[in-house]
């Protein structure tokens, strides 16, 4: 029979979410508004997908770009952010971050499944190590949402994509995701499921 401490652990595990937000692109108005959506849910951690402060030459500037005003908002989250390295990042940019942005990839295991973080610029869902049926990719760098399960070398995985907090493309809302054991769900900032895929 399981103790109290370890039943309270396995709900709490049961009960883990991940907040996933990427291509920020320096928009302060945009950070601050998904940031409000974070602080007022019950998340694990942020899970930051790249391209934070830059909005790079091939974008618009995003709506109220001021990179030093999202700095501000996301330093003092430090211990709360797990982030890869998008294309627009560079080592400048961990100067003035007090967390960690730099890794091509991050794995997270998540109820026994294994979640590979990474931009998409680096890898790909189609050059990610699959290792297991039912793995995840977890990307960011398209700013299209994505939710759905695919076929890769005789097995299936996940490919999901939040879309992009502040230059959304091909008409899509600005948007992010919340990932739990579940499911993988993508929410407009204004609170509506665009997308859902059920593990």
């Amino acid at each position: 029979m399981p103790s109290m401490y370890s039943d309270s652990l396995h709900r709490r595990r049961c009960k883990m979410k991940y907040f996933v937000m990427s291509d920020l692109h320096g928009s302060s108005y945009y950070t601050k508004k998904v940031l409000d959506v974070y602080r007022a849910g019950d998340y694990e951690k942020i899970l930051l997908l790249g391209d934070v402060l830059y909005h790079g030459p091939r974008n618009d500037l995003p709506k109220d770009y001021a990179p030093k005003e999202v700095i501000k908002m996301l330093n003092p989250l430090k211990d709360e952010i797990l982030a890869v390295r998008g294309n627009c990042e560079a080592e400048v940019d961990q100067m003035v971050l007090d967390f960690p942005v730099m890794a091509d990839y991050a794995l997270l295991d998540l109820g026994g499944r294994s979640i590979f973080l990474s931009h998409g610029h680096v890898y790909n869902h189609e050059s990610f190590p699959l290792r297991k049926n039912g793995d995840v990719f977890l990307q960011g760098h398209t700013h299209l949402p994505v939710a759905e399960k695919k076929e890769r070398d005789g097995k299936f995985y996940y490919h999901l994509n939040p879309g992009s907090v502040s230059l959304p493309k091909e008409g899509n809302p600005n948007s992010y995701g919340v990932l739990t054991e579940k499911c993988f769900t993508i929410y407009t900032l204004d609170g509506e499921v665009l997308k859902e895929v059920e593990f």
